[in-house]
């Protein structure tokens, strides 16, 4: 990393609220008002950019290489259209979101599973224990029920009976090894006391 990359860094790390616990690589980019629970992993070069409103992510979730989550303008309201008031997006806990995979989703529930390449779209409501596959794409504007598997190059459905695991031992051992390798960003006590200071974990 270079010197002139560092405060940059920094200052991405600043205007997150990552509690601690959390592990969150420098590398990854995280913009606006975010805020991150305690053991969920970002992994670097994910990507969280809250521009339409604050995105709140709960405890235990996974966020893997080049994800996104964007909380965004709909496509026909400018930043600056005026009356249009932020919406929060909030993600529960123990989701997945893997590699690549795009999420504008502003509600998601428990236990989830997003693979690799899927799209979730700003209007769709995914409750707790769905999975959507690889590569498919959800655009629709509907609440999908729990337990629903979306697979296939069509998008079919199904219900599973149980819900996705929790990734309990991957988290732990991401938690181990990540911090090794990468630099992580600083986690900010929310507290009405003032906070000492802190040493930035590696």
């Amino acid at each position: 990393m270079t010197k002139s990359q560092f405060p940059l860094l920094c200052a991405n790390a600043c205007s997150a609220k990552i509690a601690a616990g959390a592990v969150v690589c420098v590398e990854s980019e995280i913009r606006g008002d975010v805020t991150i629970g305690p053991r969920t992993v970002v992994h670097p070069k994910a990507r969280i950019i809250a521009e339409a409103g604050p995105i709140i992510i709960g405890e235990g979730n996974l966020i893997e290489e080049q994800a996104l989550i964007i909380n965004s303008y709909p496509e026909n309201i400018m930043p600056d259209t005026e009356g249009v008031e932020p919406k929060s997006m909030t993600i529960g806990i123990n989701n997945v979101f893997e590699v690549g995979c795009v999420s504008q989703a502003l509600q998601i529930g428990d236990n989830n599973v997003i693979e690799s390449k899927a799209d979730l779209g700003r209007n769709v409501v995914l409750t707790s224990g769905c999975i959507v596959g690889a590569c498919c794409q959800v655009n629709t504007c509907e609440v999908i029920p729990e337990n629903t598997v979306i697979y296939g190059s069509n998008s079919m459905r199904r219900l599973q009976t149980e819900r996705p695991q929790p990734q309990t031992l991957q988290l732990d051992f991401l938690m181990k090894i990540l911090p090794n390798y990468h630099h992580m960003k600083k986690a900010v006590k929310v507290t009405s006391t003032p906070v000492r200071n802190q040493a930035v974990t590696h």
